[in-house]
């Protein structure tokens, strides 16, 4: 048997074994790598929360986004993972590698669409670095802080809980799957994936209320979030599929409800946050326009299932959107 390869090994298998690695022993670390959307980091009476992506050219970007998307999505993805925890955002670090024979003109507007996702998150690019590179490679690192309130994580949720997802699923996807089909679809729809909407605003009030019990984000697909958030939290989850909110472009492209359905629950790229609230609390987050409520917590043993309009009970599979085809993230 040869040497193995990364190529053959899952990412999430992948980053556990370089998790396994790093470790932390500095006690002011109190959620290290690999453990969450962010680490956090103990500062004083605060905690800091920190976060890095890197996003490629030819994996990353989608045929058709403009240089301004492109600086979008490289801050929306840091953004989201700050979000996902509930905190304030407080600056973005960009590392970009640019092509020697791009235009000023592109590498500017990548700027400004960076300065502006980060402006729409309430703060600003603070810093980075530039070189050469043979392909666009852009490396962010956003920064935030607990601002007094308690941080969402992805362990907590407890049998019994209800699961809670904002906005609507399966746009980004519907708008993937429309531009690879070259479907007549005009730029409006294609915004859901080229210019995905960090939910900062969401995550403060969720992580205000103090009713979530644990949380993340759907960037690369509810089942796949949902198996993330089962592992960490030690639980299963049973999902209603009359109750999920099925976004409008996926019903305009899909061919029939099991397409519709493989997008909502596969499809990467939404960025909207899903978490579990204690039933007892839920109501007082039900006047929450931006909140769905789409199934319940229940115990490790019966896994992550559907119930379906005929109240069958399906699992659902454990897949989604993973970066290993060319990179990770720890």
């Amino acid at each position: 048997m040869g040497e193995e390869l990364i190529r053959d090994i899952d990412e999430r298998e992948f980053i556990k074994r370089l998790v396994g690695i790093l470790g932390s022993d500095d006690k002011g670390v109190v959620v290290g790598a690999g453990k969450d959307d962010c680490a956090i980091l103990e500062i004083g009476d605060e905690s800091l929360v920190v976060t890095t992506d890197m996003l490629h050219r030819k994996t990353d970007f989608p045929p058709g986004m403009s240089a301004r998307q492109i600086g979008w999505m490289a801050a929306a993805v840091n953004f989201s993972d700050i979000a996902a925890m509930g905190a304030k955002p407080i600056g973005l670090l960009a590392a970009v590698g640019y092509p020697p024979d791009m235009p000023y003109k592109e590498a500017a507007e990548i700027s400004k669409g960076m300065r502006d996702c980060a402006s729409f998150c309430g703060t600003s690019v603070i810093g980075g670095d530039v070189d050469i590179h043979d392909e666009l490679t852009i490396t962010g690192t956003a920064f935030g802080k607990s601002d007094g309130v308690q941080l969402l994580r992805r362990s907590g949720a407890k049998e019994g809980d209800l699961v809670c997802v904002t906005g609507t699923l399966g746009g980004a996807g519907a708008a993937l799957q429309a531009l690879l089909e070259d479907m007549n679809v005009d730029s409006e729809f294609l915004k859901a994936l080229f210019e995905p909407i960090p939910r900062i605003a969401e995550g403060r009030k969720l992580a205000e209320s103090g009713f979530v019990t644990s949380a993340m984000d759907t960037s690369d697909g509810l089942a796949m979030s949902l198996y993330d958030l089962a592992e960490t939290s030690n639980v299963g989850f049973k999902i209603y599929e009359s109750s999920l909110p099925i976004d409008e472009r996926v019903k305009q492209i899909a061919s029939n409800s099991s397409d519709e359905l493989e997008l909502a629950l596969y499809s990467g790229g939404d960025f909207e946050l899903l978490f579990t609230v204690n039933p007892e609390r839920v109501k007082s987050l039900h006047g929450e326009s931006y909140l769905t409520v789409v199934g319940e917590v229940v115990g490790y043993e019966r896994g992550v299932s559907l119930i379906t309009g005929n109240n069958e009970n399906l699992a659902i599979n454990r897949k989604g959107y993973l970066h290993m085809k060319s990179s990770g993230e720890i």
